[in-house]
C-alpha cells in the first residue's frame, strides 16, 4: 500500500490533487479561525465540566466499531440509527460524568495497587493458561481505539464509580411480603393430560405420482440444492508465527522475571464479613457480639436494626476490598478475629476475618518456558505491524497470495468451500479460532480481487483472494428422488396428525375431557405429574408450561415437536405454597432486582443535581450529520 502511494504521488495531478487534500485539512482543522474562532466545541457539561466533542465522538466511534464486529463487518447504520447511538453515547457520558462528580466530592479514590489487580484479573485479559496475557491486553486497545494511559483513566474512573453506586446498591432490601407473594406464583403448580400424535404413526400416504414430486421438489428447492461455494487463496500471519522467529536470552528472561515477578505469586487472600452502621457505638457493639460468637445472620439483623447493613465479602486479597482505608486492619488481623470499627465516608465498619488463604510465589526455573512464551508474543506484538506493511504493500503492487506467502513466509491455505465453512465433501475447513470472521470475508469478497489486509479481533492478520464461485442450484429430481421422496412422505404425514390434533382440540371445546376424547380416538393419554412455570427435563415439551399456565382448567392446546404433534389439556391446579427456605432465596433475588432501581434512581438524582446541559445539535456532530 505505502508503495503504490509512494509511486501514485510522481504523477503531477496527483500532487495537485494532493496539495488541495492538504489544504482541505488545513482548513478543517483551523475550523475556528476559518468560522471566526471561539466556539465551543463540546457536547454537553456536568457540573460544570464539560463534556468535550472529541471525547464524545471517540466514544460513538468505539461503539460503532463494536457493533460493526458483533454483526460481522455488515453493520451500516442508516441516520435515525446513528442519532439514537449518539444520543445513548452523550447520556452515557452524562451519566458517568455525574457518578465521578460525586465520587471526587466524596472522597473515593482508587489506588494504583487496585488497578492493577484488576486488570491482572479481568478475564478478557488472561491467555489460555488462565494468567495475564499483554497479548491479550494490546489486542483489547488497538480493537478499541485506546492508548494505555487513556484505558487506565477510564478504569480507575470506573472502578471509582463503581465504589460509589456499589454502596447505594448495597442499602436495597425486598419486603418479605413481596417475596411470599412471589414465590406463590413462581411455586404455583399444575397438571395436565397429554397425547403424544407421533408423525409415524400417521397412516402411510399413497404413492406419490411424478407430477406430485416434480412440484414438491420446486416448492421445496431450499431443501434439494447444493450451497454455493468458493474457491479460494488465503494468507494468515499470527502472533505466533512471529513469535515462533523470536528467540529471548536468559538474561532477557531474567529481566522480565523480575519486572512481572508479581504476576507469577499469588495475593494473600482472606474470607472477610464486613457490617456497616453509620454509629461508632453501633460498630462496637456489633463487634463486640461477633467476638463473643455472634453468627452472621444476627450480625446482619444487628447491623440492619442500627441503619446500616452486612455483607459476606467472599475470598478476597487487598486490592478487593472496597476501600483502601480498610485494607490494613483487614490484613493485620489473624484467622477468626473481629477489627476494631474503621471509619470511611460511608460510615463506620467492622470486619471479621472467617479464614487466610496464604500467599505463593514462583521461581524463574518454574516459569521461564511460560515467561518466554509470553514475552515472545509482547514483542511480536509490536513486530507484526511492521511486518504486516510489507505484505500490504506485496499485495498493493498486485502480486498474487500464493507469491505474497513465499516471499514473506506466510501460511497459505487453498480451499473450496460454502458458507458454513465445508468443502464439497462436507469436511469442515481448519481456519484456526477466528475462522467466523475468515469465511464472513471469502463471501463478502468479489469474484478476481484481493482484498486488503485485515486484523481479526484475535490479532491475526489476512487477505483473502476468491477465484471462483459456484453458485447455489437446485440439484436434479433424478439425483435426489430419494429425498424428495422422503421429505414428501413427512409432509403428507404431518398433515394428517396436524388435523387430528385440531380435532382433539376441537371435542375438548364441546365441553370433553382431554384423556376420554383421546382415547376414543385410539390414543393413550397419560397424565404429568405436578410441574412449574420453569420445568426442566424430559417428562414433556417445556415450550409447554408457558401455554398451559395461561389456560383455565379443562382447557387444551398443541404445540408441534420434532417427531410429531403434543395435544394437552389442564387437569388440575395447585396453589403455591408462600413459606420454608425457597422465601429467602427470592428474597435476595428480589433485593437485586430492587439494587438495579435503586441505582437507576440514584444515578438520575445525581445527573438531575449536576445541572447537566446538553448542548443543542450535539448528537448531529457526533453521528456525522449535517447540523
Amino acid at each position: 500500500m505505502l508503495t503504490a502511494i509512494r509511486n501514485s504521488l510522481n504523477h503531477w495531478i496527483a500532487k495537485g490533487l494532493f496539495l488541495l487534500l492538504i489544504v482541505a485539512f488545513a482548513v478543517w482543522g483551523i475550523e475556528d479561525f476559518v468560522r471566526g474562532g471561539g466556539a465551543d466545541r463540546s457536547v454537553a457539561t456536568v457540573a460544570g465540566e464539560k463534556v468535550s466533542l472529541a471525547e464524545a465522538t471517540d466514544a460513538y466511534q468505539r461503539e460503532i466499531s463494536q457493533l460493526r464486529r458483533s454483526f460481522g463487518g455488515q453493520f451500516e447504520p442508516t441516520e435515525e440509527v446513528r442519532r439514537a447511538i449518539a444520543e445513548a453515547t452523550v447520556a452515557r457520558l452524562v451519566a458517568l460524568r455525574a457518578i465521578s462528580a460525586e465520587a471526587a466530592q466524596r472522597g473515593v479514590v482508587v489506588t494504583d495497587d487496585a488497578l492493577r489487580a484488576t486488570i491482572l484479573s479481568a478475564p478478557g485479559f488472561q491467555g489460555p493458561d488462565g494468567r495475564f496475557s499483554r497479548l491479550q491486553f494490546d489486542s483489547f486497545l488497538r480493537n478499541n481505539g485506546l492508548t494505555e494511559g487513556r484505558f487506565l483513566d477510564l478504569l480507575r474512573s470506573d472502578l471509582a464509580r463503581q465504589q460509589l453506586v456499589g454502596s447505594v446498591r448495597a442499602g436495597a432490601a425486598a419486603p418479605q411480603t413481596l417475596a411470599r407473594a412471589v414465590q406463590a406464583f413462581h411455586a404455583e403448580q399444575r397438571v395436565a393430560d397429554l397425547v403424544e400424535l407421533p408423525l409415524m404413526a400417521a397412516p402411510a400416504p399413497p404413492e406419490p405420482t411424478e407430477a406430485q414430486l416434480a412440484r414438491f421438489h420446486e416448492n421445496n428447492a431450499d431443501l434439494f440444492s447444493a450451497p454455493e461455494f468458493r474457491q479460494f487463496d488465503l494468507v494468515l500471519l499470527s502472533p505466533e508465527d512471529v513469535a515462533r522467529e523470536i528467540r529471548l536470552s536468559d538474561r532477557e528472561l531474567r529481566e522480565a522475571f523480575e519486572e512481572r515477578r508479581a504476576e507469577f505469586a499469588t495475593p494473600e487472600r482472606r474470607r472477610i464479613a464486613q457490617a456497616v452502621v453509620p454509629d461508632r457505638e453501633a460498630a462496637r457493639a456489633i463487634a463486640e457480639a461477633w467476638r463473643a460468637g455472634a453468627d452472621f445472620a444476627a450480625i446482619a439483623a444487628q447491623a440492619q436494626a442500627a441503619g446500616g447493613s452486612a455483607i459476606e465479602l467472599g475470598l478476597i486479597d487487598r486490592s478487593g476490598l472496597p476501600l483502601p482505608e480498610l485494607a490494613d486492619p483487614a490484613f493485620a488481623a489473624s484467622a477468626g478475629a473481629v477489627t476494631d470499627p474503621v471509619q470511611s465516608p460511608f460510615g463506620w465498619h467492622v470486619l471479621h476475618v472467617a479464614a487466610i488463604e496464604p500467599g505463593r510465589e514462583q521461581g524463574f526455573e518454574a516459569v521461564k518456558d511460560e515467561l518466554a512464551r509470553i514475552v515472545a508474543l509482547e514483542r511480536a506484538a509490536d513486530l507484526i505491524y511492521a511486518r504486516a506493511n510489507r505484505i500490504e504493500d506485496s499485495i498493493a503492487e498486485g502480486i498474487p497470495l500464493t507469491e505474497v506467502a513465499r516471499r514473506h513466509e506466510l501460511r497459505l491455505i487453498q480451499a473450496t468451500m460454502d458458507a458454513e465453512g465445508r468443502d464439497p465433501d462436507g469436511n469442515r475447513i481448519e481456519l484456526g479460532p477466528e475462522a467466523g470472521e475468515i469465511i464472513s470475508a471469502v463471501f463478502e469478497s468479489r469474484i478476481g480481487e484481493t482484498t486488503r489486509l485485515s486484523e481479526t479481533r484475535g490479532g491475526v492478520f489476512y487477505a483473502v483472494h476468491v477465484g471462483s464461485v459456484t453458485p447455489p442450484a437446485l440439484r436434479p429430481l433424478a439425483e435426489v428422488e430419494r429425498e424428495v421422496r422422503a421429505a414428501w412422505e413427512r409432509a403428507e404425514r404431518r398433515r394428517a396428525m396436524e388435523e387430528q390434533a385440531a380435532a382433539l382440540i376441537a371435542e375438548t371445546r364441546a365441553g370433553r375431557p382431554l384423556d376420554e376424547v383421546a382415547r376414543a380416538a385410539g390414543w393413550s393419554p397419560r397424565r404429568t405429574e405436578p410441574f412449574t412455570r420453569d420445568v426442566r427435563g424430559g417428562a414433556f415439551p417445556p415450550q409447554l408450561a408457558a401455554a398451559l399456565f395461561a389456560l383455565k382448567r379443562g382447557e387444551a392446546t398443541m404445540i408441534e415437536t420434532g417427531s410429531g404433534f403434543v395435544v394437552a389439556a389442564v387437569a388440575e391446579i395447585i396453589p403455591g405454597a408462600a413459606e420454608g427456605p425457597a422465601i429467602a432465596a427470592r428474597q435476595q433475588e428480589l433485593a437485586e432486582a430492587l439494587a438495579g432501581d435503586l441505582e437507576a434512581q440514584f444515578v438520575q438524582a445525581l445527573r438531575d443535581r449536576a445541572d447537566v446541559r446538553i448542548v443543542p445539535g450535539a448528537t448531529r456532530l457526533i453521528a456525522g450529520d449535517s447540523p
